[in-house]
């Protein structure tokens, strides 16, 4: 099976418009799960739900997401990553429309489950990219994509908060799913496609993956480090809209919505941090950024009852989370060019199989200990990222 940048004749170069389209895509796709972090005290007020459930509906789209990188990722090495992406489009759109129309607990997790799922196609774009770039446009092209991924994960929520808190939170759903439509229309109209030069039975192909997670020890490292720091990051943005609620701030859904703004120091983070993980090494810029995120959270712990102290945590946090994102995908597109989306399937898994703990604990700890409990949870799983991230030194950092 060869990558699709092997597979000239067959597919263009990635020109900057395509890189627009794509970059903008993933930005809206990835938006689809942040949505209704801002949004919990809502639906937990109208459907009558405790902090538990409330804290399940940003987990099982979470592990919406994890289940499409195990189940749904493996298949763009396999089939035409255009005809996959028409086809979560669709369900996207369908369980946005469900969401909409939710009318209990069970419902809601059912539609934020299938959203989770159909949001595989971030995971599809970003790989079809970096496939379709120059080795040497490698960096910059992966820190554009995730530029745009940075922008949908922060704006989401400020989008969120403001159409909740005027329209309700059932029309974030209607909104997203007229969004969805819009692109995946866009993305089956512009995206070239491709024809993998090999074809694996199904159960043989995501059997493939746990083959790959034994065989390359930077994959392994790779997973486990982003997982930890993500679901830091989780635990985080899953409760900031619960603290902000509370004494002594006292915000509604549109103004814990606008900490998105606050956050958009994470773009300058992905953009940043592209051209430089050549020269310093991706273990060495994982490592710096995750003392920047330790810092964000010791100034959240001990100062979260401030605005400015809030404010300059969340800086320092989102900054450190998308530049330390862009130096590991780097390393994970590196390992086997042959096997992207696979590759890049499990490292999301686990990626995003550590967001869902996140969002899980963190809602219950903050429920128990409060905010500053949530972020003292947090800074142990960004030292336990570092620890795992530095354990492997004789290994090769790339």
């Amino acid at each position: 099976m060869t990558d699709l940048s092997h597979n000239s004749a067959n597919n263009p170069s990635l020109n900057k418009g395509l890189l627009l389209l794509m970059s903008s895509a993933v930005s809206a796709t990835a938006a689809n799960l942040y949505y209704n972090q801002p949004l919990l005290p809502q639906m937990g007020q109208e459907l009558q739900l405790s902090g538990e459930a409330l804290g399940a509906i940003p987990a099982a789209t979470q592990f919406g997401y994890a289940a499409a990188l195990l189940l749904i990722s493996p298949l763009g090495d396999n089939m035409s990553r255009k005809g996959l992406i028409a086809v979560l489009s669709f369900f996207l759109v369908s369980a946005s429309l469900l969401a909409f129309s939710a009318q209990n607990l069970a419902m809601l997790l059912g539609a934020v489950f299938v959203i989770g799922l159909s949001a595989n196609i971030t995971q599809q774009l970003i790989p079809f990219a970096a496939s379709l770039s120059s080795p040497e446009q490698k960096g910059r092209v992966i820190g554009t994509m995730m530029t745009g991924l940075t922008i949908g994960i922060l704006l989401s929520r400020t989008v969120s908060g403001v159409v909740g808190e005027h329209l309700g939170w059932r029309a974030v759903f209607a909104m997203s799913a007229a969004i969805a439509l819009v692109f995946g229309l866009w993305l089956y109209r512009y995206l070239p496609s491709n024809t993998p030069a090999g074809k694996l039975p199904y159960p043989k192909l995501v059997a493939s993956m746990f083959g790959l997670a034994k065989k390359h020890p930077a994959l392994r490292t790779s997973a486990l480090t982003g997982a930890l720091w993500f679901a830091a990051f989780n635990a985080l943005w899953a409760t900031l809209a619960l603290h902000v609620g509370e004494a002594p701030f006292n915000y509604n859904a549109q103004q814990a919505g606008l900490f998105g703004i606050i956050a958009l120091a994470g773009v300058s983070g992905a953009k940043l941090s592209g051209p430089y993980v050549t020269k310093f090494g991706s273990r060495n810029m994982i490592s710096a950024a995750l003392l920047l995120i330790a810092a964000g959270f010791s100034i959240s712990a001990n100062w979260g009852n401030s605005l400015l102290g809030l404010i300059v945590g969340i800086i320092l946090i989102d900054f450190g989370v998308f530049s330390a994102q862009v130096s590991n995908q780097v390393r994970v597109f590196s390992i086997d060019p042959a096997a992207q989306s696979r590759i890049n399937g499990i490292y999301m898994l686990g990626y995003y199989l550590g967001g869902a703990f996140g969002s899980l604990l963190g809602v219950r700890v903050f429920d128990q200990y409060g905010w500053s409990g949530v972020a003292l949870f947090s800074i142990a799983l960004i030292l336990s990222s570092l620890w795992v991230n530095s354990r492997k030194a004789k290994a090769p950092a790339n």
